[in-house]
């Protein structure tokens, strides 16, 4: 295995992803946030680290199509993101790991019906969370 080399931007980048662990951001999200700490990271050292996470696994990639970028999601705690479906709040942008126990059926469904397989990592159902539903009554 080859040695991972521990370099500033690189911390900052993982620092980043550790505290948005539960949302969905973009290469441009975290480039704005880390230059606006007083650091001075550029596109290209944002995108090359993002890869080599994807990569090792500790990163989900995937393309939402409210928006038009790449999105990102941390997945170290959720190393077999690739294996279940999310749900993101169209407010918050908080994501949560579904379990595919409740959704099985209707993957099954869709299989038999439109012959499409899902693609588990890839699929993401975008509603609104009972915390910004608190936030709108109020």
């Amino acid at each position: 295995m080859k040695a991972e080399y521990k370099t500033k931007p690189r911390n900052a980048i993982i620092e980043y992803l550790k505290k948005h662990a539960d949302t969905r951001f973009t290469a441009r999200d975290i480039l704005n946030a880390i230059n606006s700490d007083g650091e001075e990271l550029d596109r290209s050292t944002i995108y090359r680290n993002l890869e080599r996470l994807c990569k090792d696994g500790q990163l989900v990639k995937y393309k939402e199509s409210d928006i038009n970028a790449t999105c990102y999601q941390y997945s170290e705690e959720h190393c077999s993101c690739h294996e279940h479906m999310h749900a993101r709040c169209e407010k918050c942008g908080k994501v949560f790991h579904l379990d595919n126990k409740i959704l099985g059926d209707t993957a099954k469904k869709i299989q038999s019906e439109y012959g499409l397989d899902i693609d588990y990592g890839k699929t993401v159902i975008v509603g609104i969370c009972n915390l910004c539903k608190g936030k709108k009554k109020a």
